[in-house]
């Protein structure tokens, strides 16, 4: 027996919306419909299929052309809601769920959405011929049951606190698309679209546009209300985000998401931002700040040990380059979940305390002792300290300085090579490099296009990189394929590190598998602890802001959502003033 299917499940509470709610609070249902939006894209594209480790798939594909089972409502930490699904039900073992799709749901080639185009979906994304973080992400899924034209089933092989919630996140796509191909062909095929718009015209490289679909099924839906009001939303592709920031300031593209601090502080300024032509705005948010960090690749010999690690951690100067670089506009990142109640703090107690007991024999005793917490350069002198203490962990390591060079017993130099995608870095790194260079260390980095750096970040071809890990209120399966030992060896994977603990991955399935909002903290503080004394990264920074910029032509609700990026609200709430709707049509 199964309790009733509902329209909306929250994680661990009541949603914020309840049946026959009109429109979320971030959007206005009074907004007006009209007009294109343009954006920018960075280095190119080459493919229309988002599902594919191959290939760099176009901007906006999977916000603007495929559509979900079900919504996610931006000022929740988890709630999910009725969409292509609009009902579903967990069983009452937790161990399925069904979806009812909503009878109106249709494909831009008006033939309905069905119940085997849901299980098609799936199916194929966890197929050889997609990217592989799907069968990581989904592995708890068993099998797709469809029960009629409009019921399906999947079923679990074990009980997962989330997983028929990110269920509803997967991507809806008709079997036409395909017309026979193999799904890993399909990178030059116009998708069909299950979502508002459709793709109109490209170039490969250069522009993407898209435009509404006049039939798009689910405009008067509560969950798109007051969403989605550009008639058409166009990517106009650059080499990099300072030729973007140029031609944005020429009036080449609508809005600019910033995030280098230098540029926020100095460049954006000129005629148009005093005439109010441009205008420059801080959005605050409360989302999970998680962790930015200078990614060491472990896949690499020379890595493996911790203490070299932590060595190449103690060598960066944070609080010198948030002073001179940065504007003194970030905080040092201190946790994989920063800025939020799920970091870790202080030294294990209580209830976390006895889970990470259970792994104690295969725990550094540190882990019970100290505090973790990023090397310090805030006081005078403290980065010399810090290099003393980088040179004594190499040379326990089996590092030593010959001839000004750090090398191994084996007469090996010491050397990082550094995989760079944007230009910006190269200022932050500059010091880094000089700070290792006294430990007889040789850094080498340099920008690619972006072509080449995913192809080298996909086959793990890299010592160290810039890395994010964003993380959500209600972290679960998203770890696998960040930290998980499963992953670390997937192509494609966001394991960049190359993280491989049995222990990391006991305390992910522990996090999956919490069975309330207590039990979650429990295990997601341990995680945090574990990846921290790991060493992994060299922490990087956050800021509780999104920087932005744009043309005076837009207007939107009063009301920001609590969790957000930019773009998608941009793209979801926005819209053109009246009398400011007319299309470019010169490209």
């Amino acid at each position: 027996m199964s309790v009733l299917a509902v329209p909306a499940m929250g994680m661990g509470y009541e949603p914020k919306y309840q049946p026959g709610f009109e429109h979320f609070e971030y959007v206005s249902p009074k907004a007006e419909r009209g007009g294109e939006l343009v954006l920018s894209g960075l280095g190119t594209f080459d493919s229309l299929n988002p599902f594919l480790l191959k290939g760099i798939s176009a901007d906006g594909l999977g916000l603007l052309v495929f559509e979900t089972l079900l919504e996610k409502s931006l000022d929740e930490p988890f709630s999910m809601y009725g969409l292509i699904a609009e009902d579903f039900v967990l069983a009452d073992d937790g161990l399925s769920v069904i979806f009812y799709i909503n009878p109106k749901a249709r494909f831009s080639n008006g033939s309905p959405i069905k119940a085997e185009d849901v299980k098609f979906s799936f199916d194929t994304l966890m197929s050889k011929a997609a990217h592989p973080q799907f069968r990581i992400y989904y592995q708890d899924v068993d099998s797709v049951t469809v029960l009629d034209d409009l019921s399906v089933r999947f079923n679990f092989k074990r009980k997962n606190r989330e997983l028929h919630m990110i269920i509803g996140d997967i991507a809806i796509f008709s079997k036409d698309w395909l017309s026979g191909r193999d799904f890993s062909e399909t990178d030059d095929v116009l998708p069909i679209s299950s979502g508002p718009y459709v793709v109109d015209t490209y170039e490969r490289g250069k522009y993407i546009r898209y435009k509404r679909n006049p039939d798009y099924w689910a405009d008067g839906l509560p969950v798109r209300k007051g969403m989605y009001n550009f008639d058409r939303v166009t990517y106009k592709y650059y080499k990099d985000s300072t030729i973007a920031l140029e031609a944005f300031k020429a009036g080449e593209f609508d809005f600019f998401f910033e995030n280098y601090s230098k540029r926020w502080a100095r460049s954006h300024e000129g005629p148009k931002y005093k005439s109010g032509e441009i205008l420059k705005k801080e959005l605050k948010h409360s989302n999970n700040a998680g962790m930015q960090g200078f990614a060491i690749n472990t896949r690499r010999e020379r890595f493996k040990d911790v203490r070299v690690r932590r060595a190449l951690s103690l060598a960066y100067d944070f609080a010198w380059a948030n002073d001179h670089l940065f504007y003194n506009q970030y905080v040092r990142c201190d946790s994989y979940f920063s800025n939020s109640e799920l970091a870790a703090m202080g030294l294990p107690e209580g209830d976390e305390l006895v889970l990470l007991n259970e792994y104690r024999d295969q725990l550094p005793d540190e882990i019970f002792t100290r505090e973790w917490l990023p090397p310090s350069t805030d006081k005078k002198g403290e980065l010399r300290d810090n290099l003393k203490q980088a040179r004594d962990l190499l040379n326990e390591a089996g590092w030593s300085i010959r001839d000004g060079v750090l090398k191994s017993k084996q007469g090996e130099n010491f050397t990082i090579d550094v995989l760079l995608v944007q230009k910006g870095f190269d200022r932050i790194l500059a010091p880094y490099a000089r700070n290792l260079k006294k430990l007889g260390i040789e850094m080498d980095y340099r920008t690619v296009d972006s072509s080449l750096y995913k192809r080298r970040i996909d086959n793990y071809n890299f010592d160290m990189v810039v890395t994010s890990f964003s993380a959500s209120m209600s972290p679960g399966n998203e770890l696998k394929n960040r930290f998980h030992s499963l992953s670390a060896d997937s192509k494609g994977s966001a394991n960049l590190p190359g993280i491989s603990d049995p222990v990391i991955d006991a305390l992910i399935e522990r996090v999956v598998n919490a069975e309330d909002r207590a039990q979650l903290l429990v295990a997601s503080r341990a995680l945090d602890r574990v990846l921290l004394f790991g060493e992994y990264l060299v922490p990087n920074w956050y800021i509780d802001k999104h920087r932005i910029a744009y043309r005076d032509i837009f207007s939107y609700p009063e009301t920001l959502p609590l969790y957000y990026d930019p773009i998608t609200l941009l793209i979801k709430s926005w819209w053109i003033r009246p009398k400011l709707t007319q299309i470019n049509t010169d490209m």
